[in-house]
């Protein structure tokens, strides 16, 4: 017990002693740090590539953007224009295997935003494939696979890998199908 407690404590204090946005993803078999800068860098790009009052939809707001983003394009739009929304920002880890995106994330905007529009957006069991799970591959859930954040990760997804028959996702760890990936957005013909 006192050693899981010293154990406990010495994770604790380093993953909250010094918060960054450059987060340690792991280290080499040398030792060396492996950094994922990917934050720093997005807000980078954004400031020097976008108006300086322009407006970023991200998932950490879970009211509208969480409607939004849990929506079909179809949906989505006339809440993003009621916005005056002019980008959508979505952090997607399936290419390097970060697990804190978006997508592993999802079901909580799902629950809470479903919370404040009960009639205006779907509800967590509608994202969940027919045996309850949460499922990006192609067993999940077609209301899943039609909404705007899964569209937005997995655009051009099967572009990025060159395996014949589908694109695997680092960080969810599933193999996503060419058939699950949105109409046009998957791997390119050979």
């Amino acid at each position: 017990m006192c050693f899981y407690s010293m154990h406990s404590s010495y994770v604790s204090s380093l993953a909250y002693s010094s918060p960054s946005i450059v987060i340690e993803a792991g280290r080499t078999q040398s030792g060396q740090r492996i950094l994922y800068d990917d934050y720093r860098e997005a807000y980078y790009w954004l400031r020097h590539n976008t108006d300086p009052d322009a407006k970023i939809m991200s998932w950490w707001d879970y009211g509208y953007q969480g409607c939004a983003l849990a929506s079909s394009e179809e949906k989505a739009y006339p809440i993003m224009e009621s916005l005056d929304v002019d980008y959508v920002l979505v952090i997607f880890g399936g290419v390097t295997g970060y697990s804190s995106d978006d997508i592993n994330k999802f079901l909580w905007p799902v629950r809470i935003g479903s919370g404040v529009f009960p009639d205006d957006m779907h509800h967590e069991k509608d994202f969940l494939n027919p045996t309850g799970q949460f499922d990006v591959g192609p067993a999940g859930s077609k209301v899943f696979q039609n909404c705007l954040a899964y569209k937005l990760c997995y655009y051009r997804f099967g572009e990025l890998r060159a395996l014949p028959d589908c694109a695997a996702d680092f960080a969810s760890r599933p193999q996503v199908g060419k058939e699950a990936l949105p109409s046009g957005l998957g791997a390119t013909q050979a």
